[in-house]
């Protein structure tokens, strides 16, 4: 099964470098209102996405008759502070998570301090889970079995 995922994330990477959803130029344009090709791609993305999830919550199943289940997730102040810090450092850096790695395959330097800056955050909000989880109210994360 992981040859379709690494099969399918070649795809998409390719369709995000190929659409300029990956180019630091588009992004930044997108942010200052001087690009609209993004907004345009991500409104497809949505108007793709919304009917798939209606009709799979409708029948409950996905393909194969695999049942699905799509639970609301919890609100709290950390998805606050969360989209904050995602959308400074998408602004700041021109990539969000997937771009990072179609700059990094396409050979831009500047993607992989960009790489860096996510495994370094990711590390430190991992160890530092329990005080983040106190003040903003986040959910338990221990291990259930």
């Amino acid at each position: 099964m992981w040859c379709a995922y690494v099969l399918f994330g070649t795809v998409f990477g390719w369709l995000l470098s190929r659409s300029g959803a990956a180019d630091y130029d588009f992004v930044q344009g997108m942010f200052l209102f001087t690009e609209l090709q993004l907004y345009g791609i991500i409104g497809v993305g949505v108007a793709v996405a919304l009917p798939g999830i209606w009709w799979i919550k409708r029948r409950g199943t996905g393909l194969g008759g695999v049942p699905v289940t799509v639970t609301p997730k919890a609100r709290h102040r950390g998805n606050v502070v969360g989209g904050a810090l995602f959308g400074v450092g998408w602004s700041l850096t021109g990539m969000c998570p997937g771009p990072i790695l179609v700059n990094v395959g396409e050979g831009k330097l500047y993607a992989i301090a960009a790489f860096a800056g996510v495994l370094v955050g990711a590390s430190l909000f991992g160890v530092t889970y329990e005080r983040w989880r106190k003040l903003l109210g986040l959910p338990d994360v221990a291990a259930k079995d």
